[in-house]
């Protein structure tokens, strides 16, 4: 999943709890073997492959995974698309490898992305990327699932209080010591946090323009491109989401940092997962959903309204 994953359990070490976190391990390694796009065998890269010519065949959990994409995809009107993937290698974020691609790149690759052209049978359980060249890529939800599933084998172990750390998501349950857990939410232009979440259950992801980025030509060049542009998105530096469940708070996060703050509110009651947020423009104003207000502690005081 091109991440660090990390289990963190309360509570004395033992055999059982050991046994439980090395099922967990194993569990989301089962689930990269479905949803990876990297490797040749899984169900994604058959999808990939038979773009433009037919429909495959697929597990329920891959299906479900694809299906929560295009529900977030219809919520934001594309703001998220699974088939983003048809953009991968036009840009490269490696220090020293910069590559921003060309206006006629972005034009013959622009037309693959499209959402709608995915195709689902819900009683065959069957995905069809109905043109040739279409790419799925997982990189904004399938993670998510894999935390998802590492978690409720913690919890059917009766295992009461844990934290999985997987890059930009956290997924939460129990608390640590007599406190809930904390999420540290970092300044998008310093190396700090400003902020932090306390939560005992769910899954917390946070889209940013400072974790792959490079300046270009005066321009920030990040990696949350928006699909219907292919540009780097201008409308947030920072998204934190916490849903019910990781199949939707990376994508959401993703969805609301490419919205911006002003859509993104309009539309949160009808967020997929229940996702609450809090959202920094460019000049770091903040942005929070109701719910969301109740969970942050902030380390500095705001300036009318702005992350100093």
């Amino acid at each position: 999943m091109g991440t660090i994953i990390q289990i963190t359990v309360v509570g004395e070490e033992s055999p059982d709890r050991l046994a439980a976190v090395e099922a967990a391990f194993a569990e989301m390694r089962r689930v990269e073997a479905l949803l990876s796009e990297w490797q040749p065998d899984s169900e994604i890269s058959r999808i990939n492959a038979a773009a433009g010519k037919r429909a495959v065949a697929v597990s329920e959990e891959t299906f479900r995974v694809v299906r929560a994409g295009l529900e977030v995809s219809r919520w934001s009107d594309g703001a998220f698309d699974m088939s983003w993937a048809a953009l991968r290698g036009l840009y490269n974020f490696k220090p020293g490898q910069e590559k921003v691609p060309t206006k006629g790149e972005l034009a013959e690759r622009l037309p693959l992305i499209d959402y709608r052209a995915i195709e689902l049978n819900a009683r065959r359980k069957t995905v069809h990327l109905k043109r040739t060249g279409m790419q799925l890529g997982t990189g904004g939800i399938g993670k998510g699932y894999a935390l998802d599933r590492a978690a409720q084998l913690l919890k059917d172990a009766k295992v009461g209080s844990f934290m999985i750390f997987g890059g930009g998501q956290i997924q939460l349950h129990g608390k640590k010591g007599n406190r809930p857990w904390r999420v540290g939410v970092q300044h998008p232009r310093r190396n700090d946090y400003f902020a932090f979440l306390e939560a005992e259950s769910g899954s917390v992801s946070t889209s940013g323009d400072y974790e792959r980025a490079f300046m270009h030509e005066g321009k920030r060049i990040h990696h949350l491109i928006d699909p219907r542009t292919g540009q780097p998105a201008a409308e947030a530096s920072s998204v934190t989401v916490i849903a019910e469940q990781g199949l939707y708070a990376d994508a959401v996060s993703t969805a609301i940092f490419i919205m911006g703050a002003e859509r993104a509110l309009q539309l949160a009651d009808t967020a997929p997962g229940g996702a609450q947020f809090l959202l920094l423009d460019e000049e770091q104003r903040v942005h929070t959903t109701p719910d969301m207000v109740d969970l942050l502690r902030f380390k500095t005081q705001l300036v009318q309204g702005r992350v100093p």
